[in-house]
């Protein structure tokens, strides 16, 4: 069995070093502290000399190991950094470029690469000129400080490994303990071996992959049996030469590489940085940083243990001209194409995706490119466009009908279910309205007009002062029944509000199942509550939360509960005939991008480029008598009056 090294690997800033400018991402990761939970993933800065500002850019990234090329330059065998021999003149000393900035930081730093971390820095030296005399210069160099560059002296002292020209191995005796070798996949004898530091091999031997796409099954497999000869040897491996971007640092580090060779740093931390939130692996899961932790999503709850049923419909009534008698929209917050092919890569599958009807929706808000959920909510509650935060109103706060106030003054019996907050911008869209989004007390105002059958979410605490002697209407408490859990829905007559906390949590493999149930005892009070019919909004609330805390784990079980919550839908329609089911989004959130996965292995790593909403697109899916009407690429408006003229009512 191979073996593989465990390293660990922290991005984060060592402040004050340099102000070269940086990317946003590499700014992000310049200001992240240390993490025990972060994966474990080596990062080796290549030529690293050539960075805008050699050694620091690499080290404010924490990387595991830098680079430096060196040629000893006769008559005084100076040594200097430089990438060509043509590069020489006026090229810097090694001792000006790397000697003293290392210096001076461990001694800045008590004797450590980074401030409060025993993690140890790997310096490569590349010998462009010969052993003989570099070799001995560069040690007499080093010798000077043996608190940094001597391991017996300082635990936490610099590795210094020599590469390019290296000794034969039987001259490795020749030189202090402290200077280890670059090896190859050759023969060592013990002694030999316990010098050399690692692996390095050249990417060329072994392939012509140019890091797009995946490598060829015969070239992967010359590839990892080099990564299980190198491990055989109790070595870490590196390869040079390679293709570097997302793609090829993805591709390496899943098979086994130890150093992920690089020239962008910066680039190749933040991608690698809580790498945990970007994978996905059925039966997977580990614990996550205090960030994600608040947002709701642990890693170690958010494991699922064997895929989600798909439920396949039966298409009888499907795309039928006949009129509509009840319509369920379920709203996935936050969920665009890619949380949807996420999912369908892990679970092998989607029930969304067996609706044949599909469209796209235009999400801009009237004030913005990027809509927030208040706007998105609105528009697709009122088929009004509205400015950011606005509830269901006008750009001069002029009250806007919904869905819920059509379906109701025509007859329907009218329910909303969130997995979120009741009070929260989507779900108030469909029966209140305000000017502002934390209005809460405003938008709950509405619900003794009675338009509600059901609502059901979390909540409890702003619903408080309704039901008690604050009740500013003086109606609710008589209006509504409050229920605590959902199991009582459908048993309760009457016009009820459920407030279930467990509704206000991140999605486990235990509560998976969660809003599904909701939605199920949901169709049977309302299917029960009115001969004409009914309209139900859904929302999969905290699909936009995991974007936000840019979590795939949390991504992918909230989608999956979406899922059950879809195919409780479909399969009421299948049993009823006259109910047409809608599944779309208010937005996008976290510019999610897919990087690989395999669906024969249940995995996935993914890229996100925000922490905020997008302004895609939108898909929509539609099922049921007039799905067909819901084909085509439109405004988010649109949806509004396509729902009205496919239930026939004004």
């Amino acid at each position: 069995m191979t073996r593989k090294f465990i390293f660990k690997l922290f991005f984060s800033a060592l402040s004050g070093i340099f102000a070269t400018a940086l990317s946003a991402q590499s700014i992000v990761s310049v200001m992240l502290e240390e993490s025990a939970n972060q994966p474990d993933v080596l990062i080796h800065s290549h030529n690293d000399y050539l960075r805008e500002a050699p050694f620091y850019q690499a080290h404010a990234q924490r990387v595991a190991s830098v680079e430096a090329d060196i040629y000893c330059v006769p008559p005084s065998d100076s040594l200097l950094v430089a990438h060509t021999r043509a590069e020489l003149r006026g090229a810097p000393t090694l001792n000006d470029s790397y000697i003293e900035p290392i210096v001076n930081l461990y001694r800045q730093n008590g004797g450590r690469a980074w401030k409060n971390s025993d993690r140890t820095l790997q310096w490569m030296i590349d010998l462009k000129t010969p052993a003989v005399p570099t070799l001995d210069r560069l040690v007499e160099a080093l010798r000077r400080y043996p608190e940094v560059f001597d391991p017996e002296v300082n635990p936490q002292a610099v590795r210094v490994v020599i590469t390019g020209n290296v000794p034969e191995p039987g001259d490795f005796d020749r030189y202090p303990a402290f200077v280890s070798f670059d090896g190859l996949l050759r023969e060592y004898t013990p002694a030999q071996l316990s010098r050399i530091a690692l692996i390095s091999l050249n990417l060329a031997d072994y392939t012509r992959w140019n890091g797009k796409g995946r490598m060829v099954a015969g070239d992967h497999r010359k590839v990892a049996e080099a990564i299980e000869k190198a491990h055989a040897l109790g070595k870490p491996i590196r390869f040079w030469g390679t293709p570097d971007g997302v793609t090829a640092w993805n591709t390496f580090h899943n098979m086994g590489v130890d150093y992920i060779n690089t020239d962008r740093p910066e680039a190749c931390a933040a991608f690698f940085r809580e790498l945990h939130k970007k994978t996905f692996r059925i039966a997977d899961g580990e614990e996550v940083d205090d960030d994600v932790a608040r947002a709701g999503f642990r890693n170690k709850d958010l494991q699922l243990s064997e895929r989600i049923g798909i439920y396949r419909p039966a298409r009888r009534n499907d795309g039928a001209k006949k009129k509509v008698k009840n319509v369920i929209l379920l709203i996935g917050d936050g969920m665009g194409m890619a949380q949807i092919c996420a999912a369908d890569i892990v679970n092998n599958g989607l029930t969304l995706l067996q609706m044949k009807y599909i469209g796209l929706l235009n999400t801009e808000a009237e004030d913005a490119l990027t809509t927030d959920s208040a706007a998105g909510g609105s528009a697709l509650a009122t088929g009004k466009k509205h400015r950011n935060r606005h509830i269901s109103v006008g750009a001069e706060g002029e009250i806007l009908p919904s869905l819920t106030d059509v379906f109701h003054e025509n007859g329907y019996a009218c329910g909303v279910v969130t997995l979120g907050n009741i009070a929260d911008a989507t779900p108030a869209a469909f029966y209140g309205h305000a000017a502002d989004r934390d209005h809460v007390k405003e938008i709950l105002s509405f619900l003794p007009d009675g338009k509600l059958d059901l609502l059901n979410g979390s909540g409890g605490e702003a619903l408080a002062p309704f039901f008690g002697d604050g009740d500013p209407a003086g109606e609710l408490k008589k209006t509504y029944t409050l229920l605590p859990s959902i199991e009582d829905i459908h048993r309760t007559k009457g016009k009820v509000i459920c407030i279930d906390e467990r509704m206000d949590r991140a999605t486990t493999e235990e509560t998976l199942s969660l809003l599904a149930d909701a939605t199920r005892q949901a169709v049977r009070k309302l299917s029960a509550e009115s001969a004409k019919g009914f309209f139900l909004m859904v929302e999969g609330a905290r699909i936009d939360h995991a974007g936000h805390a840019n979590s795939l784990p949390g991504s992918i079980l909230e989608t999956l509960g979406f899922d059950l919550a879809v195919a409780e839908a479909l399969k009421f329609a299948d049993g009823n005939g006259e109910t047409l089911v809608i599944v779309t989004a208010d937005h996008e959130t976290g510019g999610l991008t897919l990087v690989d996965g395999n669906r024969d292995s249940e995995s996935l790593t993914v890229q996100y480029m925000s922490n905020d909403h997008t302004p895609l697109y939108v898909p929509l899916f539609a099922y049921g008598p007039a799905a067909n009407e819901f084909c085509g690429a439109y405004q988010n408006t649109a949806l509004f009056h396509k729902i009205k003229n496919a239930v026939r009512i004004k």
